[in-house]
């Protein structure tokens, strides 16, 4: 009996310092995570004011309440910005969105934040943060001009975030508490006067984090990961840190504990060619999805699995169909996988881009469905899978397949390696669930897409619809709060993750300054000194508006005839899918328009489009970018485009200007960018014409909020993001699986 007595009081000393850890644990962690969730939401509500402090400051300056209200739904469409209301010198605001408190009027907001300011200096505090008026989270930032204060906005900001992260904060101290908590039964097994001898010291040595008593390590593990994956999600998040390539293999070294990364992809990063006097060629291809993914896997030090379509491919790849890569910089591996001429025209050509291309793309093409395509296409994702699997060298790797051709490929894997982390990213929108309907396999795609970890895309609207679509045709439970899917017993997140671009890029370090770029491009295309250069950069393909985009230069010479003879607008477009006759007919349409065009308004010599249907590198690509005057992107749907934040991030001379169509998910980004409809030719003849006629000073500070945003938001911290997501859901399946298994360890005992 008192041997009994003796275990329980054992048990009940721990419970209660396990429990005031707990306790003092989340009291901290709850308020260092408020503090932070303050901290960014006032950053980002100052960078989005300073955005568009041109704009505001015009329209204080003004009195034009219809461009400030316009402005604030720009402001307030930021998702941890509840509401903003523009400031004067009157009481009332001079324009304010729908949701602002009526309470808090421009007079009792500065009050507030002139007694909060009174309270920090009374208390010796200098730390920023957000100040609560009448119970309403506000800042006021200052709106100026040549730095004469002209008003204020009043930013309400959205807390909800801080509340959802204090959620997940008690999960996780809760969770380790429940961890302790077996432990102790386990501890109560164990001979009572060994235990009591050692009981104090024991305790110190875990307090400490010095323990080595083995049957405490594993719960010790768990919460050194979890602290880890708490601070290193904090870090993913800092707005002030910059995401570089260290920084991502700091990341995959400490959070993933050096996991294995494998892409899966249709698109190889390196193709090799057989050139006409029979040397071997790489080269790069013309992809958003290289331009984005392979600077992560050259990181990461990982492995690329992908189709191997060059004519060289076979020439130079060793016994098991590998290579190291990119040439004279070997950084990663490169697995090719070898078609047929039946499998890639079934799987490629017809079901991928025939079918879900088209479906995918509100670009007025119907999508073609043929039973015997979709065969050739299970029959690739599961030969894809096979060879990386093969790949794998654990059973628990980091697996990010890529995009619409390996939609079948999660399942498949997830049946192959069971506690892989798959995170499936689908480069292209995803359609609402009316028009994902067309689709005659559209369960087999939902089922397939549900055996990833995570599925990710560029915005949340594609999210969105894509849980509309499993909600519409799969019996699934769907919890939209937080964005998951619970089917087959295994829950799937969805995940909105905006891909970006490389920062800096590569080729910064050596290529020619922008004026000398210029003068070259100027002399190869034999145009004048005084030459005004567009530049436009895609593959051909209907989803990219050439032909509007003809059709707004067209329009801009019809409007301003002073510009004929002097505008050149250079059209590279390398050739895609030309085994598809609609890309065929498009390719001969777009140049049919540049050449009626041309016969239009050129002579002597001058050419007003100049359209360059062949590959280019990306050193060329660049030098285009670098001369250009304006660059111009029309697409008529697309998942993001890189090509805008390329332009971008090639003009290191802050000038030059970018016309974005609004139909590009990188609109929502690049604010700073002439937003147009392609569609509306006289609206985007007028813009290229504004661009061209813009003063230095205005190219200067839209293209360094521009450049701002692209630096900040790189392809670096993308991945961050989203490997950081698949390591929080790789441990969440560890611990449950390790705690699953605690009842049969105590019945062993």
């Amino acid at each position: 009996m008192d041997t009994m007595g003796s275990r329980l009081r054992a048990i009940a000393t721990l419970v209660i310092v396990v429990g005031a850890l707990a306790w003092g644990a989340n009291a901290i962690l709850t308020r260092v995570t408020t503090t932070w969730v303050e901290q960014d939401a006032l950053r980002r509500a100052e960078l989005a004011v300073t955005a568009a402090n041109a704009s505001l400051a015009a329209a204080f300056w003004q009195s034009d309440v219809t461009v400030l209200r316009r402005v604030l739904l720009d402001i307030s469409s930021n998702e941890q910005v509840q509401a903003v209301a523009a400031c004067g010198a009157s009481s009332a605001p001079l324009a304010r969105t729908e949701r602002y408190p009526v309470q808090v009027n421009c007079d009792r907001a500065r009050a507030g934040a002139a007694e909060s300011a009174a309270r920090d200096a009374a208390a010796g505090s200098t730390r920023r943060h957000v100040d609560w008026v009448d119970n309403v989270p506000i800042s006021i930032i200052p709106v100026t001009n040549d730095s004469l204060t002209v008003g204020s906005l009043v930013v309400v900001h959205d807390m909800r975030l801080a509340g959802l992260r204090t959620v997940e904060i008690k999960s996780v101290v809760f969770a380790s508490f429940a961890l302790f908590g077996v432990a102790s039964l386990v501890f109560a097994f164990f001979n009572h006067r060994l235990l009591r001898q050692s009981w104090t010291k024991e305790i110190r040595l875990i307090l400490g984090g010095f323990s080595n008593a083995t049957e405490f390590q594993s719960v010790l593990d768990d919460l050194r990961s979890l602290a880890a994956r708490v601070t290193a999600e904090g870090d993913a998040r800092d707005e002030e840190r910059a995401w570089t390539p260290a920084r991502l293999k700091t990341l995959v070294r400490e959070v993933l504990e050096g996991a294995r990364i494998l892409i899966l992809a249709n698109r190889e990063p390196v193709i090799h060619q057989r050139a006409a006097d029979g040397s071997i060629k790489p080269m790069r291809p013309a992809s958003g999805l290289v331009s984005a993914l392979e600077p992560i896997i050259r990181a990461c030090s990982g492995t690329w699995v992908a189709h191997g379509s060059g004519s060289a491919d076979r020439d130079v790849v060793d016994k098991n169909d590998r290579l190291l890569v990119p040439p004279k910089d070997e950084a990663y591996v490169l697995r090719r996988v070898w078609l047929t001429e039946q499998e890639e025209q079934g799987y490629y050509y017809g079901f991928a881009n025939e079918g879900l291309w088209p479906l995918c793309h509100i670009a007025h093409q119907r999508p073609l469905f043929r039973s015997d395509d979709f065969d050739e296409y299970r029959r690739v994702n599961e030969r894809f899978v096979d060879a990386l699997v093969a790949e794998a060298d654990a059973s628990d790797p980091i697996v990010l397949v890529q995009d619409y051709h390996f939609a079948l490929a999660p399942r498949i894997l997830r049946e192959r390696l069971p506690n892989s982390t798959i995170v499936a990213f689908w480069h292209i929108p995803w359609p609402n669930a009316e028009r994902f309907s067309i689709c005659p396999f559209r369960d087999d795609l939902l089922t397939g897409m549900l055996g990833a970890t995570i599925v990710g895309f560029h915005t949340q609207q594609h999210c969105n619809n894509f849980i509309d679509s499993v909600d519409a045709f799969i019996e699934a439970r769907i919890d939209r709060e937080r964005n998951a899917v619970f089917y087959r017993g295994a829950q799937t997140l969805v995940r909105p993750y905006p891909i970006s671009i490389e920062w800096p890029q590569q080729w910064s370090q050596t290529a020619p300054a922008a004026a000398e770029c210029r003068k070259l491009i100027r002399e190869k295309y034999g145009l004048g000194e005084r030459a005004l250069i567009g530049v436009g950069v895609d593959r051909l393909d209907y989803t990219k508006g050439l032909v509007e985009r003809f059709h707004a230069v067209e329009r801009l010479l019809e409007l301003h005839p002073g510009l004929q003879g002097r505008f050149t607008f250079i059209q590279v477009s390398a050739p895609s899918r030309t085994r598809i006759q609609r890309y065929q007919d498009l390719g001969d349409a777009v140049a049919r328009e540049a050449e009626r065009i041309n016969h239009r308004f050129g002579g002597k010599g001058y050419r007003p489009i100049i359209l360059l249907r062949e590959h280019h590198e990306h050193e060329s690509v660049a030098m285009h970018y670098r001369a250009a005057h304006v660059c111009y992107v029309s697409s008529v749907h697309d998942g993001m485009n890189l090509v805008a934040k390329e332009f971008v991030a090639s003009r290191d001379d802050e000038q030059g200007v970018l016309v974005l169509s609004h139909f590009a998910g990188a609109s929502r980004e690049l604010t700073e960018a002439l937003v147009v409809n392609p569609y509306d030719t006289d609206g985007a003849s007028n813009a290229l014409a504004r661009a061209l006629a813009m003063p230095a000073t205005e190219q200067r500070e839209r293209m360094r909020a521009m450049r701002s945003q692209v630096r900040e938001s790189n392809v670096f911290r993308w991945a961050g993001r989203l490997l950081s997501d698949a390591a929080r859901e790789r441990r969440r399946v560890l611990l449950a699986e390790r705690l699953s298994r605690v009842p049969e360890l105590r019945v062993a005992l």
